[in-house]
């Protein structure tokens, strides 16, 4: 039993290149990007569409947020194993995890500004002086987290483990 143990030391995983690590944030990125601009999307058009008052409105701005964000988290995991012609699948590790965090966060978040612009706007609707509808800030900020917290982590946590990402079939 002993004799067919290994001496050498396992293979250690190759470190992140250039075009592994713009890949990563190049995937995220655009995943976050697509998720902020559709809502903004939707937030500006709805009430053009559906003329009614913020109270009517805001359940069906829910249900669409919602609706959005289980696409572009089913988007991030599939993004997260995809293979790419010149880089192979990427993988897990730490340094991979924490660029998909930093950079994304970086590059990507300011996209959300536009949508609490709106949101502001709507949480002043029918209102004198003041926000009355607090609960339109609130969505954003549930729309932020799960655009800077959730869709990268799953994008991270989707990721392959070093030994099957080492072949793109």
């Amino acid at each position: 039993m002993v004799d067919q143990l290994p001496l050498d030391p396992a293979p250690e995983a190759p470190l992140p290149r250039r075009a592994t690590l713009t890949l990563l944030v190049g995937r995220v990125t655009t995943i976050k990007l697509a998720y902020w601009a559709a809502l903004t999307a939707v937030e500006v058009l709805f009430p053009i569409v559906f003329a009614r008052p913020f109270a009517d409105r805001f359940p069906v701005s829910i249900t669409l947020a919602a609706l959005t964000s289980v696409v572009a988290l089913f988007w991030a995991r599939l993004a997260a194993r995809a293979p790419d012609r010149r880089v192979g699948h990427l993988s897990r590790s730490i340094p991979t995890i924490a660029t998909t965090f930093a950079a994304t966060t970086v590059v990507a978040s300011p996209a959300s500004l536009p949508l609490l612009i709106v949101e502001r706007q709507r949480s002043l609707e029918g209102c004198g002086v003041g926000a009355c509808h607090l609960e339109a800030l609130v969505l954003w900020v549930a729309i932020l987290v799960v655009g800077t917290v959730l869709i990268p982590a799953v994008f991270a946590v989707s990721l392959r483990g070093d030994e099957s990402a080492r072949s793109v079939h």
